[in-house]
C-alpha cells in the first residue's frame, strides 16, 4: 500500500477529480445493492403466491432504473479515474524524458538505451495502473464489500452474516503474505525485460555487422537463450500471482457453503424467509469481487511500487554538468571572443589515476582554423567534448571571450556551436528536416545552400522524391559519405561563431573533400573551425595545427612547419601522399 504515499504528491494535486470520481463509485457500489433486494422481495411475494402483475411490473422497472442509474454512475466516475491515471501517465512520461534531455554522457554510459525504453514504456504503464485499476479496486473492493455486509445485517441476519464471512480474514493474511512474494519477484522480472529489450535493440542496431560476419544464427540462439532465462524468471511471477485467484476461489466456496447449510437451518426454523435468504445468496455474489479484488489489488499495487521505484531511481540520479555556477546575464555578444585551452590534466571520472589529456594549451582566434590530428585515442575527440561540457572535472580552464566556459549558461554555449561528430545521427525523415533540424521554418533556399556547401545538393536531385526523400533509420537509405555530408549541411545552416569537425570528412572522396573545404574557407570567415582529422588535407590548410600523442601535443605550428619538423606529422604527409598517388595509378 506504500505506493499510495509514493504517489502522494499526485493524488494531492488530482484531489478535486479524484474526490468526484470516488463519489461516483461508491454511489455506484450502493446502487449495486438495490438490485439483490428487489430480488429478495419478489422471491418473498411469489413464495405466498400473492404478487399481482402491478406489482411484478413495478419491481421490473425498478431493476431497469436501478441498471440506468448505474450506466450514469459508471460513466461519470470511469471519466474522473481513467482520466487521472491517464494524467499521471503524462506527467512521469514527460518527466522522465525531460530528466533523460538533461543527463550528461556519463548517465549513458551507465544505462544503456534498452533499459531507458523499459523504464519509458513497461514501468510507467504500471505506475499508471495504480492510479486508475489500484484506486477502482480499493475503493470498489472496500465501498463494495462494506455496504454489502451492512446490507446482508439489515435485510438478512446479522448471525448468517457474521459466520459466513468468518474466511474473509484467511483471504486478507493469504493476500499479504504472497504481495510481498510478488513485489520481489516482479522487480526481477522487470530487470530481466530490460536486458531482454538492450539485447533487442543492440541486435536490430546491429544487423548489418552480424550478418557481414555471419553470426546470425549465434545471435539468434544467445537472445533465445536470453528470452528463456525472462521466462524462469517471469515464472515465479507467475507462480505467486495464480496462488491469488484459487485463494479467493477457496474462500467463496466456503462462505456459500456456509450460507447454504446455516442459511437452510434458519429457513426451516422460520427465522429466515426464502426471499431473505435468496437476497443473502446474491449478496455474496456481489461480495465475490471485493474478495477476488484484494489479490487483484495486491496485483497492481506491488508491480506498480516496484516500477516507481526503478523509475525514482533513474531520475534521483543528478547530471554532473549543471548551471550551477554560471553567470546568467552574459549573452551571445559576451562570448564572441578568442577560444583559449590552458588544461593542466584530465581524466575520464571512471578512470580518475589515469589523465587522457596534459598541458593543452592553444588560442583560437575569430576567423581562424584550428587543426587535430595523431593516433586513434591520441585525445583529439576529448579536446572536442570538454568545449562541448561533456565533461567539467579538469584542472585548468578553457575560455571564450574570456569567460570560463563552466560559467557560460549551458543553453547559451551550445547555441553558439555546430557539431558534427565522428558517428552521424540522422533523424528518421525527410532530408529536408534533418538539414534544417537546428530551425524547422527555414526557407528553403537556405536549405538548399547548406546542400550545396557539403558537396550534397546534386546527389539528393538525383534522388526519387529530392529534398523530402525519407533517409530511413538513423540514415539507413544514405551512403557513409552522404550521412557525413548531410550531418556538414545541417551544422552550416545553424552558422555558429564555433564549429567542429570530429573527423566528419572521413567517408567523403578527395575531391569531395576538397569542394567542402574550398566553401568553409568562404563560409566561415570571422568564426571559429575545429577540424579534428586522420587524413591530413582535411587540415593542411589550417592556421594552427596541433599534433597530439597519448593526450598531450607534441608537435605545433602550421603545415610548412610541420613539414620542415620532420616529425610524425612530416612522415605521416609523406605516407598518406604516397597512398594518394598508388590509388590514382590504380584507378587508371
Amino acid at each position: 500500500m506504500n505506493i499510495f504515499s509514493k504517489l502522494g504528491w499526485f493524488f494531492k494535486q488530482e484531489k478535486k477529480r479524484y474526490i468526484i470520481g470516488i463519489s461516483f463509485l461508491a454511489l455506484t457500489s450502493i446502487a449495486n445493492l438495490v438490485p439483490p433486494r428487489i430480488l429478495g422481495l419478489m422471491a418473498d411475494q411469489l413464495d405466498k403466491g400473492s404478487i399481482s402483475w402491478g406489482e411484478y411490473g413495478a419491481l421490473i422497472l425498478a431493476v431497469i432504473a436501478a441498471a440506468i442509474v448505474l450506466y450514469l454512475l459508471r460513466y461519470f466516475w470511469r471519466k474522473q479515474i481513467w482520466g487521472g491515471a491517464a494524467e499521471l501517465e503524462r506527467q512521469m512520461r514527460s518527466r522522465l524524458f525531460k530528466h533523460f534531455m538533461i543527463m550528461d554522457k556519463t548517465f549513458y554510459q551507465r544505462h544503456r538505451t534498452g533499459d531507458l525504453m523499459a523504464h519509458a514504456t513497461n514501468d510507467i504503464n504500471s505506475i499508471q495502473n495504480v492510479a486508475g485499476d489500484g484506486v477502482l479496486t480499493l475503493v470498489d473492493s472496500l465501498v463494495t464489500g462494506g455496504t454489502t455486509m451492512i446490507a446482508m445485517i439489515i435485510f438478512t441476519d446479522f448471525r448468517l452474516t457474521i459466520i459466513a464471512l468468518l474466511p474473509l480474514p484467511f483471504l486478507a493474511l493469504g493476500a499479504w503474505k504472497l504481495g510481498d512474494k510478488l513485489h520481489y519477484s516482479f522487480d526481477k522480472s522487470q530487470a530481466a525485460f530490460s536486458r531482454l529489450n538492450n539485447k533487442t535493440q543492440e541486435s536490430v542496431s546491429g544487423i548489418k555487422v552480424l550478418k557481414a560476419f555471419g553470426e546470425s544464427e549465434q545471435d539468434s540462439a544467445a537472445f533465445n537463450k536470453m528470452v528463456d532465462d525472462t521466462i524462469q524468471i517471469n515464472k515465479k511471477v507467475f507462480k505467486w500471482d495464480s496462488m491469488f485467484d484459487p485463494l479467493g476461489t477457496l474462500i467463496i466456496g466456503a462462505t456459500y457453503v456456509i450460507t447454504i447449510i446455516y442459511g437452510g437451518l434458519l429457513v426451516s426454523n422460520h427465522t429466515l424467509s426464502v426471499g431473505q435468504l435468496v437476497s443473502f445468496i446474491a449478496y455474496i455474489s456481489n461480495m465475490v469481487w471485493p474478495m477476488f479484488a484484494i489479490g487483484y489489488l495486491f496485483n497492481i499495487l506491488e508491480r506498480g511500487s516496484a516500477s516507481y521505484d526503478r523509475v525514482e531511481r533513474l531520475l534521483y540520479e543528478k547530471p554532473q554538468i549543471t548551471d550551477e555556477n554560471a553567470d546568467q546575464s552574459l549573452n551571445a555578444t559576451d562570448i564572441q571572443g578568442d577560444l583559449k585551452y590552458e588544461i593542466k590534466s584530465f581524466a575520464y571520472p571512471d578512470e580518475k589515476e589515469i589523465p587522457v589529456l596534459r598541458n593543452i594549451n592553444f588560442t583560437l582566434k575569430p576567423g581562424q582554423t584550428l587543426g587535430l590530428v595523431g593516433k586513434v585515442g591520441s585525445g583529439k575527440t576529448t579536446i572536442i567534448e570538454l568545449l562541448l561540457r561533456e565533461f567539467d572535472q579538469y584542472q585548468g580552464q578553457i575560455t571564450l571571450g574570456g569567460h570560463d566556459i563552466r560559467n557560460i549558461p549551458l543553453k547559451l554555449l551550445l547555441s553558439e556551436i555546430s557539431y558534427v561528430p565522428q558517428n552521424n545521427f540522422l533523424f528518421s525523415t525527410s532530408i529536408e528536416k534533418n538539414i534544417a533540424f537546428s530551425d524547422e521554418n527555414v526557407e528553403k533556399d537556405k536549405i538548399e545552400s547548406a546542400a550545396q556547401k557539403s558537396d550534397l545538393h546534386d546527389d539528393i536531385l538525383q534522388m526519387p522524391n529530392g529534398y523530402k526523400t525519407l533517409v530511413g533509420e538513423n540514415g539507413v537509405s544514405l551512403s557513409g559519405g552522404q550521412k557525413q555530408r548531410l550531418s556538414i549541411a545541417r551544422a552550416l545552416l545553424k552558422e555558429s561563431p564555433i564549429l567542429i569537425l570530429d573527423d566528419a570528412l572521413s567517408a567523403v572522396d578527395a575531391k569531395t573533400e576538397t569542394s567542402i573545404l574550398d566553401s568553409l574557407k568562404s563560409e566561415r570567415k570571422g568564426k571559429k573551425t575545429l577540424i579534428a582529422a586522420h587524413r591530413l588535407t582535411s587540415v593542411m590548410d589550417a592556421d594552427l595545427i596541433l599534433v597530439l600523442k597519448e593526450g598531450k601535443i607534441v608537435e605545433r605550428g602550421k603545415h610548412a612547419d610541420l613539414l620542415a619538423q620532420n616529425g610524425w606529422y612530416a612522415e605521416m604527409w609523406r605516407k598518406q601522399e604516397l597512398q594518394a598517388k598508388v590509388g590514382e595509378v590504380n584507378g587508371q
